[in-house]
């Protein structure tokens, strides 16, 4: 026979609370509110419906540490009624209620209103649930002083106060995960509509695992339906159904690596802030590129995810929303996409390689290349002379890696050449996992943007109009006179032969520039195909379900794996060249200092952005030797990789060693 766990002990406890809190009041005071509607069939004895919410499952990292639990709240409801009968009077009401709670009414008052009435304040002020069911004013309010009001029924018609799980997110070893994790909010029509065993007050997941894992997570809520008399006094229960617990979510993600990573994420930007860059916004992943399982995903900027507990306020809703905040609830790791810039050119030297170029050749690293009538420069705008591949990778020499493009680009055709027409640099970067979603366990994943010729073609049909409109009026709307110029000769150029894939075009897909978009997470999936041999996996979060009373484990399914199409020579050559970076390259000052049995490969990038500063990337793994782990950051405007994600990403490093 299983013995109970200590979870096990605490869920039923936690249930126990719940029923008994709810029941009690029903039993004492006649006045409480019982939710949901009279049972179909019900006997001539007035009846209702109590609806027991099944408890959350819980979410845990892959050491057993709770990251979302549930706690018991006390929650004061208003039933629809009283608002319909007389608003005026219903609001006076609130306002005592308010008094009495030791709250303030306007934070009260919204919930009166249903959200898209006239009238009605904006989300989540106003009350998003069903009309048909008492709505919550306050949740963890003090229990003594709801008592209160019930006990005063005249004073106080249509006010109850339950019990209710609420989620709790505690943040083992500091680490937030916010953005991984999600958040919690009440039903709306369309989800009713969309999931019959959903009820109309009940919380559904709205981001990351919450959202991912929903119907695993939630449960079955039970229902009690008791008999009343005409004072409206319970004198039976009739039926029951005990609720079903959702089962709990055993995570890859690591407390530890979590919150290193958030640590170093938040202490390198506010460094690059110091050196006068704004360093806005940021991310960092961690991923096992054995199997993919991800260990991290940092977000900057963040948020404390218990913000959501118990009813956001409308102030933390707009600060959470606001673009001038950084709008905190996006992921930085895995629904932004950046320009990758020299991240790019190890799958460059493979696309070139693809395209004739030979690893054993030496090629000019000059400090201009030029193209048709521009001038393309290297990043540091220094001459290196005749190098290998695998120096201009170390190195980071931009005009090898045009010059390499420019041949490809001929060799295709240049400008004449069709839509369709095969591109060894747009092959190798999708069979990498470019400009596609990963496929990772997690909502709202951006899919980063892989422009071939298809793909400009199809843009500038759709943007001609405004090109041909911009190149003869300019943009006198922009105050940079620098930027309104680089506009207009954008739109000129483009007008008439935007749709053909130039050049220019090619050089800066090459290093990483132009339209290329990819995620940190995209990258990270990238590089540890590279550092695996050449077999992409599909990143996962999940590992595990767990039924929170047998303690029975279903094995989260991993997701597909695929082959890249890289030959192993260039693989192994590529692997030498990210160890170089580290050691005499572009990040050597960086890793100077990590000690000899963790050797990181990597790769810095510098992305220039029109109208805003640098970003500053860094993807690795590590031991180079036999890679466990990928760590990949990028800090917008936060200059060039070395000085900053390169310090991110060498903190991690660290933490990773570590743990053993």
């Amino acid at each position: 026979m299983r013995r109970p766990t200590a979870h096990h002990g605490r869920l039923v406890a936690l249930v126990a609370v719940v029923v008994l809190v709810f029941t009690g009041l029903v039993g004492r005071l006649g006045q409480v509110q019982l939710a949901g509607a009279a049972a179909a069939g019900a006997s001539p004895l007035d009846t209702r419906t109590l609806v027991v919410p099944a408890l959350r499952g819980r979410i845990l990292d892959r050491a057993g540490r709770v990251l979302a639990e549930n706690r018991v709240s006390t929650v004061v409801t208003l039933e629809r009624r009283v608002v319909a009968d007389d608003r005026p009077a219903a609001e006076a009401e609130v306002r005592a209620v308010a008094d009495v709670l030791g709250l303030e009414a306007d934070d009260l008052l919204g919930r009166t209103w249903l959200c898209g009435e006239d009238g009605a304040p904006a989300a989540p002020s106003c009350w998003a649930g069903s009309p048909q069911v008492p709505v919550p004013l306050a949740t963890d309010v003090d229990p003594a002083r709801a008592l209160t009001l019930v006990e005063r029924p005249e004073r106080f018609p249509g006010v109850a106060v339950t019990s209710e799980p609420v989620r709790s997110y505690p943040r083992p070893e500091g680490a937030s995960a916010a953005q991984v994790l999600g958040y919690l909010g009440r039903v709306g029509p369309q989800d009713l509509s969309a999931d019959p065993t959903l009820a109309a007050d009940d919380l559904v997941g709205r981001a990351g695992l919450e959202q991912q894992y929903d119907r695993e997570l939630r449960g079955t809520p039970g229902r009690t339906v008791v008999a009343v008399d005409a004072r409206g006094l319970v004198t039976r229960v009739v039926s029951r159904t005990e609720p079903v617990p959702g089962r709990d979510l055993v995570t890859s993600l690591d407390a530890v690596v979590q919150a290193s990573a958030e640590a170093a994420l938040a202490h390198e930007m506010a460094r690059a802030r110091t050196r006068g860059w704004p360093a806005d916004s940021g991310g960092v992943v961690v991923l096992d590129p054995r199997d993919g399982a991800v260990a991290a995903l940092a977000s900057a900027p963040t948020y404390d995810p218990n913000v959501w507990t118990g009813g956001i306020s409308a102030d933390d809703y707009r600060a959470l929303t606001d673009p001038a905040s950084g709008t905190p609830l996006l992921s930085r790791a895995t629904d932004v996409a950046l320009a990758p810039a020299s991240t790019m050119k190890p799958a460059s030297v493979a696309a070139a390689v693809s395209a004739g170029a030979s690893l054993s050749g030496t090629y000019d690293c000059p400090a201009v290349y030029r193209i048709g009538d521009r001038d393309f420069r290297n990043h540091e705008t220094t001459a290196h002379g005749l190098i290998t591949l695998r120096r201009a990778v170390e190195i980071s020499c931009d005009t090898v890696f045009y010059a390499l493009a420019e041949r490809a680009w001929q060799q295709e055709g240049g400008v004449s050449a069709a839509a369709s027409t095969p591109d060894p640099f747009v092959d190798t970067a999708r069979g990498l996992g470019l400009g596609a979603r990963t496929g990772i366990d997690l909502p709202h994943e951006s899919a980063g943007r892989v422009p071939d010729r298809a793909w400009r073609k199809a843009t500038w049909e759709e943007q001609r109009g405004e090109l041909c409109r911009r190149a003869r009026t300019g943009y006198p709307e922009v105050t940079d006179r620098e930027r309104r110029t680089f506009l207009t000769e954008v739109a000129r150029e483009n007008c008439e032969h935007g749709w053909q894939l130039r050049a220019g075009d090619a050089a800066n897909f090459a290093i990483g520039q132009g339209d290329l978009l990819a995620t940190p997470l995209q990258m990270a999936v990238a590089y540890g195909a590279i550092a695996d041999g050449g077999t992409a996996r599909t990143p996962r979060v999940a590992a595990a379900l767990v039924d929170p009373a047998s303690g029975a484990r279903s094995v989260v399914a991993p997701g597909p794996t695929r082959a890249v199409p890289i030959a192993a020579p260039t693989l192994r050559y590529l692997r030498g060249a990210l160890v170089g970076v580290t050691t005499t390259g572009t990040a050597a000052g960086v890793f100077r200092s990590v000690p000899d049995d963790w050797t990181i490969a990597g790769k810095t990038g510098t992305g220039e952005v029109v109208g805003r500063r640098d970003t500053s990337w860094f993807v690795s793994y590590a031991p180079a030797e036999r890679p466990r782990w990928v760590v990949a950051a990028v800090v917008a405007q936060g200059g060039n990789g070395g000085s900053t994600a390169g310090p991110v990403a060498r903190a991690v490093h660290l933490t990773l060693r570590g743990l053993g």
